[in-house]
């Protein structure tokens, strides 16, 4: 886009500008900004990486596999083993990919009003919208207003995806910038029907092509009566002032005092009409209705000092309440499981940032003062940009926190899915070594080295008539797990060849963590500018695949996977014939998904027993309005 124009392409002079800002309204002033503060400019280009992340998750989905109609979960092909979390999470993990988190939300800045549409077809009766709106009624305020909402049937039996997720979030500033003040709110639903995937007996007809079961609706499902739901509230607000701001000295002393408050109130139910004891075990009642719920509240009160010589130093002290659990104990012959875990506790937290030349030094840490939640981190990196095109980094990362809340306390109807393991399970302990290499000229490769002590899965421990049992498990051995990740684009003219390719390996003396050796994505594609450059044109084909392995099966009630030793799945192409083009800030994408579907053999699964998609021809659209 050129910048003398606004978004629309119209000269930006005659567009009314926000309060504060300057006369002429350019691409770049239209600012994306996360809880880093760092900021990211809007970008409207179509490159083949646009391609990669018009999903229904709106980010490049290369290490995940998704079911079978838009909407369901996904199966993990690769795992990021460590993170910053020092207290359990919320269990329904397999629900939670289209769960926003708080690192995902973002606050903007524009000289103009910025409406952003995407649209894109859903499986039968169906489609995904999402609508943002933001605006800055002054320099100094900013508001935004979204909601994505889903609803697609699926070409199976009981597979309804129907969800919702709306935010809100508006930050401000004075013009000193000695106060400044931002906040959100975000609510979500996110419901699906559940059928339990294909019966054994059906497999043999999905496999074999029979072409009595080519419609897919013909299939009869373990069960068509269930669904499960995600449902959220989620409150944050964050405001610091400037006690010194000392710009006019050299060395450049800012002391700011901030506080954070946040507050999230989330359930997760399973409801099954009848109780199905031939795929879940007895049940203490006829139809099922379980439902767990969290509250979680936290606050931090720190300061902030940053220095030209010295860096960004950063410390707090936080308090967190947590109440987490069901409304009544379930009574079972050998023993009693109580109804909640609850527990309130300080913490401390800090951080550290600074610059040198080429170099970039960040460090971060916490730690929870707490008998029960006993957790910590640590995560240092440094970077090194040796010049316009190249750039190293390193780091290391410990961190040890309890399993999630659903290994430790879990409820159901259904006899075998009731557990208590807050006194006997230990703390996960993970240190992981990390590279990246960064340059268009040669290639992007990552490199992470992992080590976990009582690693913690669901695992299939038995299946007995059909019936497969499901229970929380601690590995109390050590594991390591290794992934390297190469990515390189070769360009000839207008013709492009995009390899993104990684490699996995766990050493454990048990099969407790699954994934595929390989994972491989190419994409041949054509780009062009046509009709006097009014118009960008790309078109290609995606080759995925992974190699076989034993792939993680998926349990509904739990809304979990869960390792098994019985089944290798993987090992078939998918490809995708794509068109996209853009016109002005439109960009429309087209798409033929897994057109190799019924050449290439119905050996394609997400789960076991639950079907990959078929061929299908999907089409959407990006519509962005600079006003």
């Amino acid at each position: 886009m050129n910048n003398a124009y606004a978004g629309n392409g119209q000269d930006s002079s005659s567009s009314k500008k926000s309060r504060g800002f300057k006369e002429l309204a350019t691409i770049d002033m239209y600012l994306q900004i996360n809880n880093a503060l760092d900021s990211i400019q809007v970008d409207t280009t179509l490159v083949i990486q646009k391609d990669y992340k018009f999903n229904y998750l709106q980010k490049d989905n290369f290490n995940l596999l998704s079911f079978a109609n838009i909407g369901q979960t996904y199966n993990t092909l690769s795992y990021n083993s460590i993170d910053n979390n020092i207290i359990p999470l919320f269990g329904g993990r397999a629900r939670h990919f289209n769960y926003l988190e708080h690192d995902q939300i973002l606050f903007y800045e524009v000289p103009t009003p910025w409406t952003r549409l995407t649209y894109k077809t859903a499986f039968e009766q169906g489609q995904l919208l999402d609508a943002f709106f933001t605006v800055n009624l002054s320099k100094q305020f900013n508001f935004s207003i979204a909601y994505k909402g889903l609803r697609s049937l699926g070409n199976y039996q009981n597979a309804l995806s129907s969800t919702g997720n709306f935010r809100f979030t508006s930050n401000y500033k004075t013009k000193n910038e000695k106060y400044i003040a931002k906040g959100y709110v975000v609510m979500q639903d996110l419901l699906n029907q559940e059928n339990g995937g294909l019966e054994s007996d059906d497999l043999n007809n999905f496999t074999s092509g029979n072409e009595e079961f080519l419609d897919r609706s013909v299939f009869d499902p373990a069960f068509e009566n269930a669904e499960n739901i995600l449902e959220g509230k989620r409150f944050y607000f964050e405001h610091s002032y400037a006690v010194l701001q000392d710009k006019d000295s050299l060395s450049n002393n800012n002391i700011n005092i901030f506080n954070k408050i946040s507050f999230e109130d989330k359930y997760y139910q399973y409801s099954q009409t009848a109780a199905d004891a031939s795929y879940f075990g007895d049940a203490f009642a006829t139809s099922i209705n379980d439902k767990v719920k969290l509250e979680h509240f936290n606050t931090a009160l720190g300061v902030t000092y940053s220095n030209n010589v010295i860096g960004n130093i950063e410390f707090a002290v936080n308090y967190t309440d947590v109440n987490y659990g069901y409304n009544s104990v379930v009574l079972l012959p050998t023993e009693t499981i109580t109804n909640r875990i609850k527990s309130n506790f300080l913490g401390v937290e800090g951080g550290y940032s600074k610059k040198y030349k080429g170099f970039r030094l960040t460090g971060k840490g916490g730690l929870n003062l707490s008998d029960t939640f006993v957790g910590s981190f640590l995560d240092g990196n440094i970077s090194l940009k040796l010049n316009k095109d190249i750039e190293f980094s390193g780091g290391i990362a410990i961190n040890t926190r309890l399993a999630n809340y659903n290994y430790l306390l879990y409820q159901s109807d259904y006899i075998n899915y009731n557990w208590y393991n807050l006194d006997d399970f230990q703390n996960v302990n993970t240190q992981q070594l990390k590279f990246n290499l960064k340059s268009q000229r040669w290639l992007n490769a990552s490199f992470d080295l992992s080590n976990i002590e009582n690693y913690t899965y669901f695992n299939l421990e038995e299946t007995v008539d059909g019936l497969n049992k499901i229970e929380p498990k601690q590995y109390n051995k050590t594991l390591q797990y290794l992934r390297l990740k190469l990515q390189k684009e070769f360009k000839v003219g207008n013709f492009a060849l995009d390899n993104t390719v990684m490699y996995q390996n766990v050493v454990s003396d048990e099969d407790v963590l699954n994934v595929p050796e390989i994972i491989t994505r190419n994409t041949l594609y054509y780009s062009n500018q046509l009709f006097k450059k009014s118009m960008t044109l790309q078109t290609g084909v995606t080759f995925n695949y992974f190699t076989k392995y034993n792939m993680n099966g998926y349990d509904p009630l739990l809304a979990e996977f869960y390792t098994q030793s019985e089944t290798k799945l993987g090992g078939f192409p998918r490809l995708d014939f794509f068109i996209n083009a853009k016109v002005r800030q439109t960009r429309i994408f087209f798409k033929a998904e897994h057109f190799n579907s019924s050449f290439t053999g119905y050996d394609y699964f997400s789960a076991p027993n639950n079907p990959y998609r078929d061929f299908t021809i999907r089409f959407g659209l990006v519509w962005d309005f600079f006003l």
